[in-house]
């Protein structure tokens, strides 16, 4: 039976870049909320507008909208296989939901949690730099550009500090993911599909790890 992949982790943890490796290297469709939202924001269509209007009076979108989302970038014909979900479900709600899209999909869910201790997502969040020109990202910590301050890409070109990178707004980020996901957490460990990787180990070790587990 085909899957759908719930990849599980805190920012920072590296979710996302193991989703596209997925896709990268085994033609999985890395299907990302964060990169919906931001496609609802110029398209056309009955739920693309009613998302805009509710963006544009500052209001949260509900789970309901989240999963109408959900469902129908998961319909098109391109996704004709095992699916990668990288941001979603984030509630238990949202789990109970992706349930009733997996029983109609014909699709079996297997959720993998990438944990890394909190200390280390500090640093990588706090650490991070990115190349306004390229995008190109780097860590002070654990990834630093050849010069001090500037992309290895773009010489000239000075990196950019999120101001939502500090330590007291990511501390924050990183209770709220906590608070919200460890019911997460346990509603697919309480069904045996949870199966757990260290995310503080290098990408291409994780990725190995990951690769077994959704085959």
């Amino acid at each position: 039976m085909t899957k759908i992949i719930v990849l599980i982790g805190a920012p920072g943890a590296g979710k996302g870049t193991q989703a596209r490796l997925m896709e990268e290297r085994l033609g999985i469709p890395q299907i990302s909320t964060g990169d919906m939202f931001r496609e609802m924001k110029n398209a056309d269509t009955p739920l693309a507008r009613e998302v805009q209007a509710i963006m544009a009076e500052g209001r949260l979108i509900s789970d309901d909208i989240t999963y109408r989302i959900v469902r129908e970038r998961t319909s098109k014909d391109d996704i004709t296989g095992t699916y990668v979900l990288d941001g979603y479900p984030r509630t238990a709600v949202q789990a109970e939901q992706l349930e009733g899209l997996a029983l109609e999909q014909g699709r079996e869910i297997r959720a993998i949690e990438v944990g890394v201790p909190m200390d280390e997502l500090m640093k990588r969040l706090t650490g991070r730099r990115s190349c306004p020109t390229c995008g190109e990202i780097y860590n002070i910590y654990s990834n630093p550009p050849r010069v001090e301050g500037l992309c290895d890409v773009h010489p000239t070109v000075a990196l950019v500090h999120r101001s939502d990178d500090n330590e007291a707004s990511v501390r924050t980020r990183l209770d709220t993911y906590r608070e919200n996901t460890e019911p997460l957490i346990e509603y697919y460990k309480a069904s045996d599909r949870l199966a757990k990787v260290d995310g503080s180990r290098e990408i291409e070790e994780i990725y190995r790890e990951i690769e077994t587990l959704v085959k």
